[in-house]
């Protein structure tokens, strides 16, 4: 991406309009003066940084040449020590840049429903299923995202067989969206005698949130059963009918809710997955359509393709969409995932910035 000739334009609006805001006379016109202050102030945090960016390009750029010109040794050292550095800030200036040359998805600001269901791989893809909760538990305490369980089928021997969750806060779907896919595991299961290692996997899907303005649902279209709600949750789950199942007989789309005492609290929590799985459904379309048009690796679009390996013996994380593998897989697991959802985002917008260019 050429920086310059993306940025230099926009440099020279927000020039225009700070020496516009500085007119006494567009005070006259609220109108203008809303509009003019608007792109002012949508403008001047990409500028900053493009600021920062170029500040920094010239500085490396006048430290290896006062170390190529050999003219004071002493200062040429000094030079060399600050090379990493200077690097390493151009470089995540640049990504930052690139971040925000693009145009925001708007699904990015929703909440998201979160489902993980162990897959092949017997006991051990319900206990992986479980760490992977885990995962995103610990990830989204450390964004002050809150999460709220929605469902859950508990597996004999640990973990889940199936986990559905919802993640509120800000801009919890555009940093999740990648998630969605196989996610496989190699370890020593704990019951594994002989040392074995295996291979076992687990789905994650991740959908952006519908709200009631999103998806009008007719109820009439709607079957609604109640049943005795199973597994963890107290000795309430053998007493009351409280679990809820609806089925939307159109597309014969059916979500389960069974967290809570109340059946009025359960069909509430059914209906906001029932919402979102009708709304992703036509998201998941449009998504297919762009990576299609871009033929995008970083696609959410198709989610039984294998995203990424945890493998345990290595310490090791590959996400194979974008080619990155990390050695700190004990701490990935504790929630630390932000290296790779940066990366994820960074090679969408990439992608995004590149077809947003040749449109």
């Amino acid at each position: 991406m050429n920086i310059e000739a993306r940025l230099r334009p926009l440099k020279s609006r927000f020039e225009e309009l700070a020496a516009t805001m500085g007119d006494a006379a567009l005070y006259a016109d609220p109108k203008k003066f809303a509009a003019v202050s608007k792109e002012h102030a949508d403008l001047k945090e990409i500028i900053a940084t493009y600021d920062m960016w170029r500040k920094a390009s010239t500085h490396l750029d006048d430290n290896l040449d006062l170390i190529e010109s050999g003219a004071d040794p002493e200062l040429a050292e000094i030079a060399r020590e600050e090379i990493p550095v200077l690097k390493a800030a151009v470089r995540a200036l640049e990504d930052a840049l690139t971040m925000r040359l693009v145009p925001a998805d708007p699904e990015d600001t929703r909440n998201a429903i979160i489902e993980i269901r162990a897959g092949t791989g017997g006991d051990e893809a319900g206990i992986f299923a479980g760490d992977l909760f885990e995962m995103y538990r610990r990830y989204a305490a450390g964004q002050g995202w809150e999460l709220e369980l929605l469902n859950l089928n508990e597996a004999a021997q640990g973990g889940y067989k199936e986990i559905v969750f919802r993640l509120s806060g800000a801009e919890v779907f555009g940093k999740m969206k990648f998630e969605s896919g196989v996610h496989r595991v190699q370890r020593v299961p704990a019951t594994e005698a002989q040392g074995r290692i295996h291979t076992s996997a687990a789905t994650v899907a991740v959908l952006p949130e519908a709200e009631e303005v999103d998806i009008h649902i007719n109820p009439a279209d709607l079957e609604v059963d109640t049943f005795r709600a199973t597994g963890a949750g107290g000795q309430h789950i053998n007493k009351t009918d409280s679990a809820i199942r609806i089925t939307h007989v159109p597309t014969g789309t059916v979500v389960e809710c069974q967290e809570e005492r109340s059946q009025h609290k359960n069909r509430e929590k059914a209906m906001v997955m029932l919402r979102t799985r009708l709304y992703e459904a036509e998201y998941s379309k449009r998504v297919a359509e762009r990576a299609a048009q871009r033929k995008s690796q970083v696609s959410t679009g198709d989610r039984s393709a294998k995203i990424r390996t945890y493998n345990y013996p290595q310490g090791r994380l590959t996400d194979h969409r974008i080619g990155l593998t990390l050695y700190n897989l004990e701490e990935i697991m504790k929630g630390r995932i932000d290296e790779v959802v940066k990366g994820l985002r960074l090679a969408d917008h990439l992608e995004r910035l590149g077809a947003f260019e040749n449109q």
